[in-house]
């Protein structure tokens, strides 16, 4: 069986990785998805879980987050 855990990968294909934009987006939809579980976690008064903070805020903010981002990154260009 061969390993495909990032351990087993070269350091340069995991800075590679890292740098990339795909994976900076990733990153950053992940902080605000974590966001958004802590504030309804805190509204509700008990942790809502990852999975439900997820559909919740793909349901509800995925869309306009996307389109602030992708006017952010047109500024000035």
């Amino acid at each position: 069986m061969s390993k495909t855990a990032p351990e087993s990968e070269a350091p340069e294909t995991r800075d590679f990785v890292k740098k990339s934009s795909l994976y900076q987006e990733f990153l950053a939809e992940r902080e605000e998805i974590l966001r958004h579980k802590w504030l309804e976690s805190e509204r509700l008064g008990y942790d809502i879980g990852f999975e439900r903070a997820l559909l919740d805020w793909i349901r509800k903010h995925r869309e306009d987050w996307r389109g602030a981002r992708r006017g952010k990154s047109n500024v000035g260009g």
